[in-house]
């Protein structure tokens, strides 16, 4: 039954399930209020207080009888009177407690007495009015602990139903927008891996709604992988007519310099392939992360260049161990260092610990990167200016493969220029549990 009501609905229940229980405490506490009832002898009191009273003002001239009247009031009874005029008559009025101050005693059933409750004003309570035999009016207001006692009670109970509503509708609204909420968390995930399917459930329209989305993830995982394939099976065709070239290239007759320079083009187009099937490749989120020793790593890699004879030194810990994956990893320190030779012609790199990080510190004395575009070089296919005019091989994809790499291990990566001239890239990992 539930199925066929639509969002507006369903709230729409919940609003007139609040009023109905809201109106049914309401009741219910008028109810209580006006049944009421004191002690015997405090209602003797009131009873006696009120007869007492109501004599000695009649016998009073009705100049002097607002002074009678506040002569004959106590700490615990208050008493006024007023010639003529409309009487007050209180929101929620006591019809017990009135009926047990008329049964002891009958002088009081012709004054058309009335008893009600009055908002809390200092200690008064219970507030009432009778008629004298000339019809002027004669108030009064007890302040009886029993009274207080109800009257601090009725403010619980005002308060309580309030907050009983309250939460029901927060319980009802929770339930009605949890299907919402499960489809704002699986949205922060889509692309990340294989769909996975949500269950439909709730008011027709999100129903409907994830009922699209579960449709969309599947076109978009679906869309990526197709993607993915494509450009793997580019990249892998392509290499067979440029290794032919190559070996065609080395048996053609033509003279040295031209040989090297087609030579260097088909190796800049090499270097293109592997660098567009490893940004393809570079998600690896499905590969298993696994203990390794960053300082060792890094080590290596300066080593290997400085046996290459570039200008590569290593500064900091001889042992380091984080949690990554090391193939990405390995790919993404040997770009930047690999950057570094060829735009500055030095590298120094620095591993340290900061804490609960493990930080590398990459540093050349390089051109550096202008301040508005340190952010276009992490993106994939974005080459500088600068970069064309030094004749840089590759698609503009290093920075945005050593980027993935990073985040994929929980990474941090950073981008500065120094002010010596240069630029500084950090990267920072957490170090992996004893």
């Amino acid at each position: 039954m539930l199925r066929r009501f639509g969002l507006p609905e369903r709230l729409l229940a919940i609003l007139l399930l609040v009023a109905g229980v809201d109106f049914a405490a309401n009741t219910l506490l008028f109810e209580r209020a006006s049944q009421f009832a004191v002690a015997e002898d405090d209602a003797a009191r009131v009873a006696e207080h009120l007869v007492i009273a109501s004599r000695a003002i009649e016998r009073t001239p009705p100049d002097e009888r607002a002074q009678a009247a506040q002569a004959l009031s106590t700490a615990r009874f208050s008493i006024s009177w007023n010639a003529a005029g409309q009487r007050h008559v209180g929101a929620v009025p006591l019809a017990t407690m009135r009926q047990q101050v008329l049964d002891l005693s009958g002088d009081l059933t012709a004054a058309d007495l009335q008893l009600y409750l009055k908002p809390m004003a200092g200690a008064d309570a219970i507030n009432g009015s009778m008629l004298l035999s000339d019809r002027s009016v004669l108030y009064f207001r007890t302040r009886m602990s029993e009274a207080w006692t109800l009257n601090a009670g009725r403010v619980v109970s005002l308060m309580l139903p309030t907050l009983v509503l309250v939460t029901l509708a927060w319980v009802l609204f929770r339930a009605t927008l949890a299907p919402l909420r499960t489809l704002v968390r699986a949205s922060r995930t889509v692309g990340s891996g294989p769909p996975e399917p949500l269950e439909e459930t709730g008011t027709s329209e999100v129903r409907d709604l994830i009922h699209a989305f579960n449709e969309m993830q599947q076109r978009i995982h679906e869309s990526m992988a197709n993607r993915t394939q494509s450009m793997l099976a580019i990249g892998h065709d392509l290499r067979t007519p440029l290794s032919r070239m190559q070996l065609r290239l080395e048996d053609a007759r033509i003279d040295e310099e031209t040989r090297q320079d087609m030579g260097k083009d088909l190796g800049e187009m090499r270097h293109m392939l592997e660098s567009l099937q490893a940004f393809v490749e570079s998600g690896g989120s499905r590969i298993p992360a696994e203990r390794i020793n960053l300082a060792v790593m890094v080590q290596t890699l300066v080593d290997t260049a400085a046996d290459d004879g570039c200008d590569a030194t290593y500064h900091g810990l001889e042992s380091l161990e984080i949690m990554a994956r090391p193939v990405s990893l390995r790919r993404a320190l040997a770009n930047l260092i690999e950057n570094a030779v060829h735009y500055a012609g030095n590298v120094r790199v620095t591993v340290q610990r900061d804490h609960g990080l493990a930080e590398v510190v990459i540093e050349d004395d390089g051109p550096g990167i202008p301040e508005d575009r340190i952010n276009d070089v992490l993106q994939p296919f974005v080459r500088l200016d600068t970069a064309r005019s030094r004749d840089t091989p590759g698609m503009g994809l290093g920075l945005a493969i050593v980027r993935r790499a990073i985040l994929l291990d929980n990474g941090e990566l950073k981008l500065r220029n120094r002010a010596a001239g240069g630029l500084e890239v950090t990267l920072r990992f957490p170090v992996a549990a004893a």
